[in-house]
Parts: C-alpha cells; structure tokens; sequence
C-alpha cells in the first residue's frame, strides 16, 4: 500500500530472463560472460546496477522507513539480478525517495560508501529493516526533539545512535568518525529532498516503492506483484 506525500522536499529540509524465477540463493550479478555487475552513478547522483546502454531500464523509488519497500526488496532482488541484469536484458536503477529524517540519515549513509558497495548495503538496511525500526514507535519525547532540533548533523548522529546504525556499519568495516563524516553532509541531504520533490511535482509519484520503465511510472504499481509481469511483458 502507497504512502501520499505533499511539498515533501520542504518537510524534510525543515525536519533536517523473462525466467523471473524466484531461487534460494543470490548469486554474483553478471552482463555477459560472466563479467561481474559493477554498481555505478548515473549523472544525476542516482545508483545503477547493469550496463547504462542496457534496452531497459526499472527505477525504483523507495523509502528506507518505508515497510513495503522492504518487503519489495526481499521479493524482487535476487529475481531482478537474475533475471533482469545478468542477462542484459535491463538494468535497475534506485532512486531515494525520503520521507522523515530517520530515511535521510539512512539515506546519507548508503550514499556515502564507493558506488561498487551502494547495492550491498541499500539491500543490508532494507532487509535488516524489522530489527533497527523499532526506535520509530517507540522513542520518547526527547529523543524525537533530538532527531529534529539543533545543528544537522547533531540530529543525525542522535539518529543514528538511537537507531544502533554505528554498530551497523562497524560490522561492515566503517568506523565511528567515518560514519560521522556522512552523517555531517547537509548538502546531500538537501539535494536527496529535492530530488524527492521532483519526483513529486515533475514525475507524479506520490507513494513509495513507484516505479519507472524507460520514464514511464508505472499508475498503480507498488509491489513485487504488479510489477513483475510488466518487465516480463518487456523482456521477452
């Protein structure tokens, strides 16, 4: 089920193959070959997976707060690189679509590692979701008033302490000043807000996970469901 937003750049700068065969394992992602799939940035700041001159090309944008996001990003991973990106037959783009600033911090921090690692651990955080969200529903007054008060990157660091993200990252080899460094850039995650509110005003999406074919959003898809035989009616 979507969730609706209005002037959400402005909310959260303030507040900051044709297989698609589900299998049992994720394998390492290859074009041809077996040439390994090596996640890049497109021009815009957005993260690709697959070759950019792919016939195809999916745009998902989601949310990391976002429990449907997390449920597509289990359903749909392994299927998409498996059957979408190593045959070629497309390409995945992800598109941050930020909603509160416990999804900018998170989004801060995907961001912040070298391209090649951005898919590790985008997926990390969106199927670890049920075991660090729990500080959402049950914060206390004062913790919330530090997520949203005070300098930037004092709210993101409160973040990400009540949100155990330093033990996180530290598991996945990035220390505590490191993780700081990401969590202290306010100019990404303006530029992040932005792009969420044009998606909104100049793209239409209105929810997250949406998704877009070769520019097209997909009306009235938002799950793994509806959107699985629109690529296979794509990549036959």
């Amino acid at each position: 089920m979507k969730r609706s937003f209005a002037n959400l750049a402005a909310t959260v700068t303030l507040a900051i193959a044709a297989a698609f065969t589900l299998t049992g394992a994720t394998k390492p992602a290859a074009t041809k070959a077996g040439a390994p799939v090596i996640g890049t940035v497109t021009p815009e700041g957005h993260h690709l997976l697959g070759s950019p001159k792919a016939p195809l090309r999916l745009v998902q944008f989601v949310s990391y707060t976002c429990p449907h996001c997390a449920q597509f990003e289990v359903e749909s991973e392994t299927q998409l690189k498996l059957g979408l990106v190593t045959t070629n037959k497309g390409a995945v783009e992800v598109r941050n679509f930020v909603r509160d600033p416990i999804d900018v911090t998170v989004a801060l921090i995907t961001n912040c590692v070298p391209a090649n690692r951005f898919f590790q651990l985008h997926t990390a955080f969106m199927r670890a979701q049920p075991q660090w969200i729990g500080p959402l529903a049950t914060s206390t007054p004062a913790q919330r008033q530090r997520w949203t008060t005070g300098p930037f990157a004092s709210r993101t660091r409160a973040i990400a302490s009540d949100f155990r993200f330093y033990q996180f990252m530290a598991t996945r080899g990035m220390d505590r000043p490191a993780l700081d460094r990401c969590l202290a850039n306010e100019a990404l995650a303006t530029k992040l807000a932005q792009q969420t509110n044009d998606a909104v005003e100049k793209l239409g999406v209105t929810g997250t996970p949406s998704f877009m074919i070769d520019g097209i959003v997909l009306a009235g898809t938002h799950n793994w469901e509806a959107l699985r035989p629109q690529l296979m009616a794509r990549t036959k």
